[in-house]
């Protein structure tokens, strides 16, 4: 698909279907469009009087123009309030727009939206993530596609001219968040810790990124005994992946990104019984597919900022060789670990990459995972929760994450509940008590930071839609890949 910016008026243009937004109580056709609307036999001012449109965001308005018409459908959206006018609005537009044209079976299609807050790079950016999200489909495990529809073969973004880098930025981004569905999506038989290996491979090479992947012996060497001893009842080798995105030139800064990587979650022995959602563990590796996804679209990207992707990867799984509760780990900064249930896994590995990931010297790390129902129940499906002790970090992310249109909100750090996760015969243990337990994770993780600003992002609702939600179809959404972009680009 062709996404051009052209300065075609919407009077001159010609195409399949002509996509025009309205805010709310401001349909009006005025100007140009009434000139259009004349040129198109009234079909404007007929749809909208036959729909009752009155452009509240969401709403939609197809018709069919007659025949010998330059245009062959019309498509009204609704932008909703002027005030509340925003570039994710018009990345949920875009989006919008794409499915409808896909219905209608348009193969070239031209949209006229407002520009937001004068700044034609971000709207053309906007809309065209939203169509580039909107239109993925993953088909790669049915035997025949489900999708017969002709294909939407251009779409033209009218009097946004000039604006092809802020589109060639939206499909860099684009390309990582759909890494990261696909990832997601893929079953535990296809994506695992060998394969999640091979993709980061392939980013190195197809982007001339560094890439050290740690092996058991290596892992072992370092004294990674936390991550080990979740990877220890899996037939699959633990794989430590760690990608290098350096630009030319001396770095601005020195970013790392840590993803949880479980490719698949059976519990351990503390196994996830009958209703535990156990079937949809093949997405325990969404914040290790965001890194990927995030490393895929930095390697295009190339600013000028020093990244380290990182993610341990394994299986959690059940065997003679299974770690047990009751089990003391050591990790590598020494600190060693009660496992009082083998079902919270991902804290373990991750306390090993975030002390790796220290010990490379950059100047702030963030850290994502599916680590807590608990962050579910506080934040529901749509918001991930931000944990830090760091306020000036906290910002940036929020920041970033406004931006990339994924909704994350800050969550306390309460020293108190560290009580919670103490050890009467080691340093800590991998769990607290039940009522706030996505904070007792994060303050877990905090205890394998030593002084590098730090975050922790639990994107356990946000990974995976059940039903299609503005950019997002149903299931693997990618969560997090366009917040971390936003973030190293802007740091």
């Amino acid at each position: 698909m062709d996404i051009r910016a052209i300065d075609t008026p919407r009077l001159d243009w010609t195409g399949d279907a002509l996509a025009l937004g309205f805010f709310e109580d401001a349909v009006e056709v005025t100007d140009d469009l009434a000139v259009l609307d004349e040129k198109l036999s009234g079909t404007l001012n007929e749809l909208i009087a036959e729909t009752e449109f009155k452009g509240k965001e969401g709403s939609s308005a197809v018709t069919r123009v007659g025949a010998g018409s330059p245009v062959r459908k019309i498509i009204l959206v609704g932008l909703g309030k002027a005030e509340a006018f925003q570039p994710d609005t018009l990345r949920r537009i875009g989006a919008a727009i794409a499915r409808l044209a896909k219905k209608e079976k348009s193969k070239i299609l031209g949209i006229s939206l407002p520009v937001w807050n004068q700044a034609p790079d971000a709207t053309a950016g906007a809309i065209a993530e939203g169509i580039l999200l909107a239109l993925h489909k993953d088909n790669r495990f049915k035997s025949e596609p489900e999708d017969k529809e002709p294909l939407l073969e251009r779409v033209d973004l009218l009097g946004l001219a000039g604006q092809e880098e802020a589109i060639t930025r939206a499909q860099f981004l684009a390309s990582g968040v759909i890494l990261a569905r696909e990832l997601v999506a893929a079953p535990p038989n296809e994506c695992t810790p060998i394969t999640m290996a091979q993709t980061a491979q392939a980013i190195a090479s197809n982007h001339n990124l560094q890439l050290e992947i740690l092996e058991q012996e290596e892992c072992e060497q370092l004294g990674m005994g936390a991550f080990l001893g979740v990877a220890k009842a899996s037939d699959m080798p633990p794989k430590f992946i760690h990608l290098t995105y350096k630009p030319e030139g001396t770095p601005r800064r020195k970013l790392a990104i840590i993803g949880k990587g479980l490719t698949f979650d059976s519990g351990g022995l503390n196994i996830k019984g009958a209703g535990s959602g156990i079937e949809t563990m093949k997405m325990d590796m969404g914040g290790a597919a965001a890194t990927l996804g995030a490393a895929n679209a930095i390697g295009q990207l190339k600013p000028d900022v020093e990244v380290h992707f990182i993610s341990a990867v394994t299986e959690n799984m059940i065997s003679g060789h299974a770690m047990h509760p009751g089990d003391i780990l050591k990790a590598s900064n020494g600190k060693t670990i009660e496992v009082n249930n083998t079902d919270a896994e991902g804290r373990l590995t991750l306390a090993d990459a975030l002390v790796f990931a220290e010990k490379l010297g950059v100047d702030a790390i963030v850290d994502l995972a599916t680590l807590t129902g608990a962050c579910v129940i506080a934040l529901g499906d749509d918001i991930a929760g931000l944990f830090t002790p760091d306020d000036t970090v906290a910002q940036e992310l929020l920041q970033a994450s406004e931006k990339a249109g994924e909704k994350l909100w800050r969550m306390p750090m309460e020293e108190k509940y560290f009580e919670g996760i103490k050890s009467p015969i080691a340093d800590l243990k991998n769990t607290g008590p039940r009522p706030g337990g996505s904070i007792t994770a994060a303050l877990f993780l905090k205890q394998f930071i030593q002084e590098t600003p730090w975050a922790h992002l639990d994107i356990a609702g946000p990974v995976w839609a059940d039903k299609e939600n503005g950019v997002n179809n149903s299931g693997a959404t990618g969560y997090g890949v366009r917040t971390l972009v936003n973030w190293v680009l802007n740091h």
